[in-house]
């Protein structure tokens, strides 16, 4: 008698042929690969049994037929002080980001930066020019590599991890990463999201805060879990704020105190790896000794004194907490759980601050280390189609605020900040001129008023707009934003069909603490803003005024009106010129208001000549006839 193999719907028949996935935590100091094995999601270690592989690339120019040698992880990492320029380190800082970004990144030292053609950030090494994206991918592809030798075959599929707070260039060029690498990428996952998959908080209902330090990035997320969805209220944080910044704030306090002044590359790079070796120490004592190669003098940090250093950086990170927790509306008493994620909240000061602001402990279980890899790794056994994707439902959102520019310099905000994705999102527009037949789409992303306080993401025309009066045209605009945070406008006129669109791929992203900047500045210049959009906006209500009845004077002035009314309009359209130089939103109102009244006997004027050429040589019996007919 033959046996029948029962599954589980979404789950593959043949329990044998498990599909083969991993995720990938690609960080700023370490990257980690893992896989869920025998039913456990687990880190994979190489042949060494290290699992954390140093996110450091190093480039030889060899002199043999195989030209330039590459090597990554512990290998690089031990050359980034003899062989500082072809040893790149913290690279994820440089993730597109373009060349006038890193002018005040603290470090840009460390490098020699050359720009494409686009003003994307690359790195000059002695086999020639790097990008951050080919050094990304040499890391993934030695991650993806550990997966497959330990899985025993090709990977199909991989979900890679980034800061929530990426922004879509960041984002893309992590994507572009993956692609060079030759991994199947499944999606990209927000690391806050990961880390709250490996804790198993889908078991769980309530409120979650995900305080993710590393090495070069600042996460805070608040979790809404319910049965088994985790919905991102609101992100926060810093893409330029971590572990790094307090290596570096404890180098710059031994320059300044052992008077260091002129460091090459090479002592600069020994420099950071002893105050980083130095801040590891403090974390399990109380002071520790700073040596370097090239003096002869020492130096004594105490745990105090290092806590003093970084404590206006621990200060950022909560107030960024402070800012995520009022965009999700919630208060701090509302969180139920605090999750400590990356290895920087390994420091001892950094846990007490955050167990002080939000009153409770905070769980640091599983390693900090390795949970976001761990949480990746069972996203990805879900999505490879090894269970069901029915167990768990993942919605984040979107950091920044999308729009379009609309006239008068405005934004038409059409995908709010921190919308749950995938979204699509849909607003129709019209023409400002009579006979308009083209339309420039400019899409842009930031939270104020102003197009020139926004980022531009891309521009692209609508072509082929019937000609019409002004405001006739239905011009329908949708944004798609996927899973992975990356998004595509599209356009399109109603009447005709004709459509145009863009997939936005912006050359780099923004610099250090803009995407925080940038939702600072909507808070802090609120008011401006308002004022500013209010004077737009009447400005663009006058011109239209002016416009409209220039030319329905020009069309039947003389028909429907004397000289002399015909001057008096004319003269109070003058004025109104004179009004919009004043940039006064209650005065311009004033006047639009006055000529609109001014006007409204010669617009009754038009619509009854209007009337009565339409029904010019027709009879009550023929209008009814046509009624009928339709």
């Amino acid at each position: 008698m033959s046996l029948l193999q029962i599954s589980e719907p979404g789950q593959t028949p043949y329990p044998h042929h498990r599909k083969l996935a991993v995720g990938i935590d690609l960080g700023t100091t370490n990257s980690l690969v893992a896989a869920v094995r025998n039913g456990v999601a687990e880190t994979l270690p190489n042949l060494k049994n290290q699992h954390l592989l140093p996110s450091a690339v190093h480039y030889h120019a060899a002199e043999d037929r195989h030209g330039a040698r590459i090597l990554v992880g512990e290998e690089a990492l031990a050359l980034a002080v003899d062989s500082p320029v072809d040893t790149l380190v913290s690279v994820k800082r440089f993730m597109g980001r373009g060349l006038d970004d890193v002018h005040d990144d603290a470090h840009q030292d460390n490098y020699v930066f050359v720009a494409n053609h686009e003003g994307m950030v690359q790195f000059k090494t002695s086999i020639g020019v790097v990008s951050p994206v080919e050094a990304s991918a040499e890391i993934l592809r030695t991650l993806a590599s550990r997966g497959e030798e330990t899985l025993g075959g090709a990977l199909d599929g991989a979900v890679i991890t980034v800061p929530a707070y990426f922004d879509e260039a960041q984002r893309q060029a992590t994507k572009d990463a993956a692609t060079v690498a030759g991994i199947p990428l499944l999606r990209l996952l927000n690391e806050p999201t990961a880390a709250a998959v490996a804790y198993g908080l889908d078991q769980q209902e309530g409120l979650i805060a995900v305080y993710d330090l590393g090495g070069g990035t600042f996460d805070i997320s608040v979790l809404r879990l319910h049965r088994g969805v985790f919905e991102v209220l609101a992100t926060g944080g810093d893409s330029a704020l971590g572990g790094d910044d307090f290596d570096h704030a404890i180098a710059d306090w031994a320059q300044h105190e052992l008077s260091l002044v002129d460091l090459n590359l090479g002592q600069l790079r020994e420099l950071l790896r002893e105050s980083r070796r130095v801040k590891e120490q403090l974390s399990i004592q109380q002071e520790a000794v700073i040596s370097l190669s090239f003096t002869k003098n020492t130096l004594t940090l105490s745990k105090d004194n290092f806590e003093k250093l970084v404590d206006s950086l621990l200060r950022r990170t909560i107030r960024a907490c402070k800012r995520a927790l009022r965009d999700a509306a919630v208060s701090v008493d509302d969180v139920d759980n605090v999750v400590m994620v990356g290895g920087s909240t390994r420091v001892p000061a950094v846990r007490l601050a955050v167990a002080s602001y939000f009153g409770r402990e905070p769980l640091a279980d599983v390693d900090p280390d390795r949970v976001v890899a761990i949480g990746a790794a069972i996203q990805a056994d879900i999505l490879v189609g090894n269970k069901s994707d029915n167990e768990m439902l993942l919605l984040d959102v979107i950091p920044l605020s999308l729009g379009i520019e609309t006239m008068g310099n405005l934004v038409e905000t059409v995908v709010p900040r921190n919308t749950t994705i995938p979204a699509t999102r849909a607003q129709e527009f019209t023409t400002y001129k009579d006979g308009q037949t083209a339309m420039v789409i400019h899409v842009l992303q930031g939270e104020r008023e102003v197009v020139s306080d926004c980022r531009s993401l891309a521009r692209f025309e609508l072509r082929g707009i019937p000609s019409m009066v002004a405001g006739a045209a239905r011009i329908l605009v949708t944004f798609q934003v996927d899973a992975d945070g990356l998004l595509s406008v599209s356009a399109r006129e109603e009447t005709t069909g004709v459509e145009s669109s863009v997939q936005v791929q912006p050359s780099y992203g923004l610099s250090d603490n803009d995407i925080a900047g940038m939702i600072k500045a909507s808070f802090e210049y609120a008011d401006h803003d308002m004022k500013a959009r209010q004077v737009a906006e009447r400005i663009l209500e006058a011109r239209q005024l002016i416009e409209g009845l220039s030319s329905a004077l020009e069309a039947d002035g003389e028909k429907l009106l004397t000289v002399a009314q015909i001057a008096r309009l004319e003269n109070e359209m003058v004025k109104l010129e004179e009004v919009i130089d004043g940039s006064d939103p209650a005065v311009i109102k004033r006047e639009v208001e006055y000529l609109s009244d001014l006007s409204a006997s010669f617009a009754a004027k038009r619509m009854d000549a209007s009337i009565k050429e339409a029904l010019s040589g027709q009879t009550i019996e023929t209008i009814g006839s046509e009624e009928g007919e339709k």
